[in-house]
């Protein structure tokens, strides 16, 4: 079964960090285009982050470029953002995606992704609160 899990969400005061991983089952990660997504209350889903398949290339959305970065751990199947500097505005459930497609930019496919998943994850909780 290919499972994506999401997990290190948590409670933090403003301007702490967090680091969310996102685990593949079934499948290898490497292999795949990944993209972090975040809900939060009462608003749409929206893209956050996205890491490429074919160069690594990344993307960021402006609202947490220069505090998140994504990365990989091919040996753990996995892929992480790292989260410094948070804002109460980065209260969300966070989600993972993963695309086998390679060769477009990052950005288009968090576009690609929001678009074409209908079957999210549980997601992990970030509470960013004082």
């Amino acid at each position: 079964q290919l499972q994506l899990v999401e997990s290190g969400g948590g409670s933090v005061q403003p301007g702490g960090s967090l680091r969310l991983s996102c685990a593949a089952s079934g499948f290898t990660l490497d292999t795949y285009a990944v993209g972090w997504f975040r809900q939060a209350p009462g608003k749409e889903r929206e893209g956050v982050s996205c890491i490429s398949v074919s160069d690594g290339s990344t993307y960021y959305a402006d609202s947490v470029k220069g505090r998140f970065t994504i990365s990989r751990d091919n040996a753990k199947n996995t892929v992480y953002l790292q989260m410094n500097s948070l804002k109460p505005e980065d209260t969300a459930v966070y989600y993972c995606a993963a695309d086998p497609i390679s060769g477009i930019d990052p950005r288009l496919i968090l576009q690609r992704l929001l678009g074409m998943v209908d079957n999210w994850g549980q997601g992990t909780r970030v509470t960013v609160s004082s």
